[in-house]
């Protein structure tokens, strides 16, 4: 199954307080490189220059990593996140294009706050 089929149907799950309540909640069980693609697919979605083509594709993939019900339980530990994980890998693989220095650079600022 490729990222698209998986993330079809989750971009009703994906909203701006459902985003923030997950980053700040998991941060410190899921770590920084996670929540880093995370935060990098968010500003792409916010860049006003984002094709809605790739918004569609990252509302699924946000929304994927915020519903508490996907493939692999968040409540696992260990590896509860690991699919979602390989989600955000994989959009940002396909999008690689529309994804500007810009976008790294506010993650990794907003990132701080959590993992210095």
């Amino acid at each position: 199954m490729n990222v698209k089929d998986k993330v079809k149907g989750y971009e009703k799950e994906f909203s701006e307080e459902g985003f923030w309540d997950k980053i700040t909640s998991v941060v410190k069980v899921v770590g920084c490189d996670l929540i880093e693609k995370a935060l990098i697919l968010y500003y792409v979605l916010k860049d006003p220059d984002t094709p809605n083509s790739v918004k569609a594709l990252i509302y699924g993939a946000l929304g994927y990593f915020i519903s508490p019900v996907d493939a692999v339980p968040d409540a696992i530990p260990v590896v509860g996140f690991g699919d979602d994980l390989g989600v955000l890998i994989a959009t940002m693989a396909l999008l690689a294009s529309s994804i500007k220095e810009e976008h790294k650079i506010k993650a990794k600022e907003t990132i701080k706050k959590w993992c210095e």
